[in-house]
Parts: structure tokens; sequence; C-alpha cells
């Protein structure tokens, strides 16, 4: 058994030190020392709090205060030496503000365990992330907004299986991004009132016999409630689950954006430019400008769909209240919140630099029948079943494909053979323009429909 220097914080129950590649192992100073800040603001909330509960005096409550600023300062100038045999955040922290104020640190975890301690550091931390992904997918709306009101009018072939289906605009295309990303804007929020509880007073799970005040050290925190069971508030990470399952659909949404965007920028599509800033090129073949944003995106996704099946994992088998399992609740929370910020912010980067080849657009939507269902309409307005329509229709269909013309290059005499309901205003219909024209009702893609949706999507971040 080594003798190497382990943690003596709760070393009195013991007759010999920690092994060292347990004490190693166990540790998880390398990865928590992240939550400092938050550990340090909790710490200083405490100690306020225990003065006006008469556990510390004033003198004390400065002294500790003023202590873990200094303490905060060293970490930020790296000077500050973190210690693995101390196991993790809390305690190194604690452990420097003994080693500063003597009997006055010792004081601090009156009232308190490390298990109440790190819930809710936790909290703080992922508050502050919520909030800061919500400023990049502000950024990132705000931006396709812009997009799609100067591509209102673009028009481009919408699909369904990835066959082209209906003229839609390129405006419209893009607010459907829009739209997902407000449902994850939604959740994002919604989490974000789950978080902010308050698990500090749970202590290690039965709450304390010292007079705390937990309305106190709510306030100073920030928090929205408190949590009303301490073996609840010390033992479950729900709220962490919640998050990466709303950063799962977020980053979903964003993978699917990026299929297309990958799409959209191969020699068999030619829709889009990516500016070269987002791109990258081949080390063998010189004519190559690969889409490594989007496609970096897409698979970082995974990265986040494996933090969500991790946490469940984690949680599923515990016992209340606290177990050591919670450990590895961190790593996976912090890489999620990592990567849909860090995805956030490349796409909110990217997105209003993104230049569409209209004419190769345009071109591709005249291609595949696209307006073979404004044909089939423009028959149900003149008296026919649509089911009889849909019929004549695909018999029209059938010959442009043997013919090698769209409906729209058909002359009046050709069209006529499949129904004598046709007359020359079906031009009208078999046009592009008028296809995406005639859909002009709220979600359709007309462009008027799309600049109202531009109008409403920017009062909507304006509300936020």
């Amino acid at each position: 058994m080594s003798s190497e220097k382990t943690n003596q914080s709760w070393g009195g129950r013991f007759s010999e030190p920690v092994d060292a590649f347990v004490a190693r192992f166990t540790a998880s100073v390398d990865f928590d020392k992240r939550l400092y800040r938050h550990d340090i603001l909790g710490s200083q909330a405490h100690a306020r709090m225990l003065t006006q509960a008469g556990v510390l005096s004033e003198a004390e409550r400065d002294a500790i205060v003023a202590g873990l600023d200094e303490i905060r300062g060293e970490i930020e100038a790296g000077t500050f030496e973190w210690r693995v045999d101390l196991e993790d955040v809390h305690m190194n922290i604690e452990a420097r503000l003994t080693e500063r104020l003597g009997v006055v640190g010792k004081k601090l975890h009156t009232g308190r365990s490390r298990n109440d301690q790190v819930a809710t550091d936790i909290r703080l931390w992922l508050r502050d992330e919520i909030d800061a992904i919500l400023v990049e997918l502000n950024r990132l709306q705000a931006g396709l907004l812009q997009l799609a009101e100067t591509e209102a009018d673009t028009i481009m072939p919408g699909f369904t299986h990835l066959q082209t289906a209906q003229p839609v605009t390129f405006g419209h295309h893009l607010l459907a991004w829009f739209e997902m990303l407000s449902r994850d804007h939604e959740r994002l929020v919604d989490c974000r009132k789950r978080v902010n509880r308050m698990p500090l007073g749970s202590a290690a799970l039965a709450g304390t016999t010292y007079p705390i005040q937990r309305q106190v050290t709510c306030e100073l925190l920030g928090f929205e409630a408190i949590g009303g069971n301490s073996l609840d508030g010390v033992s479950d990470r729900d709220f962490a689950i919640e998050f990466c399952a709303a950063a799962s659909l977020a980053m979903m949404h964003l993978s699917r954006f990026s299929e297309e965007l990958v799409l959209w920028t191969s020699a068999q599509f030619q829709f889009i430019d990516l500016p070269d800033r987002f791109c990258t090129g081949s080390s063998i073949m010189p004519q190559k400008k690969n889409p490594d944003v989007p496609e970096l995106v897409r698979g970082k996704t995974g990265r986040v769909f494996g933090a969500l099946t991790g946490l469940l994992t984690l949680m599923k088998g515990q016992p209340l209240a606290y177990n050591k399992d919670n450990q590895e609740d961190k790593e996976p929370l912090f890489d999620a919140a990592d990567t849909l910020r860090d995805s956030l912010r490349a796409f909110a980067d990217m997105v209003p630099a993104i230049k569409p080849k209209r004419e190769i657009m345009r071109e591709a939507a005249r291609r595949g029948f696209s307006t073979a269902t404004d044909l089939a309409d423009y028959l149900v307005r003149k008296g026919l079943p649509f089911r009889d329509c849909h019929e004549i229709v695909g018999h029209a269909v059938k010959y442009g494909v043997d013919s090698g013309k769209d409906l729209a290059e058909m002359s009046l005499e050709e069209l006529r053979r499949f129904s004598d309901q046709i007359e020359q205003d079906v031009f009208a219909v078999l046009t592009l323009e008028g296809s995406v024209n005639a859909r002009d009702h709220i979600g359709g893609t007309a462009p008027a429909q799309v600049r109202a949706a531009v109008q409403r999507g920017r009062e909507l971040l304006a509300r936020r």
C-alpha cells in the first residue's frame, strides 16, 4: 500500500491511506475544476447565509469571501496548484482557503456536504451554459431570417424521398430550419427552469441540524426555487439528462441541416457555395473543396446522443441517495454543452455567408415535373374529382417522360390529349412562379408569405 499523501478531510475513519492508483482513479479534479467559479460563488453565498444564521461572525464571513476571491484570482492566473490527492474542485479550493485562513477556512463547510455542494455547482454551471447556448441559437436564427428575406423569391425544388416534389422558394426552405430551432429554444428555456432549483441545504442526504436559511442562499445565487426534498436534491441528475435530451434534438436538427448543405455544395447539386473559410481542401486532389464544418457538425451529433445515453444509463440503477457513480455525470454533460454551443456558433457564422446559385436551383426545379400537383389542382377547380385528376396528370407525366418534355413545355394540344377541360390558362399554373405564388397562406411558400414569416420571426427574437 502506497504512503502517498491522500485526502485528510475524511481520514479520521481510516487506518491507512488510499492506494495511490485508487486516489487517481477516483479523483475528478482533472475535469471538475472547470466548476471553480460556480463552486466559489456557492461557497460565498453559503458563508453569507451562515452569518445571518449566527454560525459565522461577520469578520469570518468577510475573510472567507475575500479569501475565495483571491483563490479565484490564482486559478484564473494559472498559479493555483490542483492536487489529485484532494480529489475534486471542492476540496482543492477548501484546502487552499484553510491554508490561507487557518481555522476560519475550516468553518466554511458547516451545514453542507460535498453532495449538495456539487449538485449546486453543476446547476449553476449548466444555467450559465444554457444562457450562452441560447445566445448562439438566437444569432443563428437571425442569420436564417436575413438570408430567407434575401432569397424570398429564389425558386428551388422541394423534395420528398430526395426526389423532386414541388417547387418552393429557398427562403421558405430556410424558414423550416428557423421553426425547428425555435422549438429547440423553447425546450432549452423550459429545461432551464428545472435546472434553476437549488439543492444547497440538502447536505449529505437528510438536511442539517444547523439553523440554515435556504431562502437566503436561493436569492443570493439567483435560483428560482428551493429543492423540496433533501434526498432528491443530492441524488438525481434528471436536469442534466433533460438538457442532454434537448441538446440532442438541437444537434439532430443541425445534423439534418448539415446533410443538406453537404448535398447542396456537391457537384451533383451545385445549389450553394460556402465561403472558403468554412471549408478545407485535399492533400492529394487539388480540385477539392470540402464542406468540413457541416460534415463535422453532423459527426459531432453522435457525441451528444452518446452523452444522453450515458447519463440515462448512469442513473437508471442507482438507489437513493448520492452514489459515487454520479461523479461520471460531468464529463458527458460538459462535452454535450460544449459541442452544442460550438456547433451553433459555427452555423451562426456560416449561414449568413451562404451564396445560393439561383439559376441552377431554378433549373433543377424545372426538372422532375414539379408542377404536376398544380395541374391536378387546376383540373379539380374545373370540377373533376381529385382521384380522376391524379390519374390524368399521371398519364401526362408518362408522356412527358417518354417525350423528354416538362409539363410547361407541352403545347395546349398535347395537354388536351389527356383532358378536354384544359384551356390556355393552364400555363399560368404550370410556371414555377405560378406554383409558388399559389401557395399564399400562412406557412406557404409564396414569397409574400416568406417575407411575412421573416417579420414574425424578427418579432419573436425581439421578445426573447
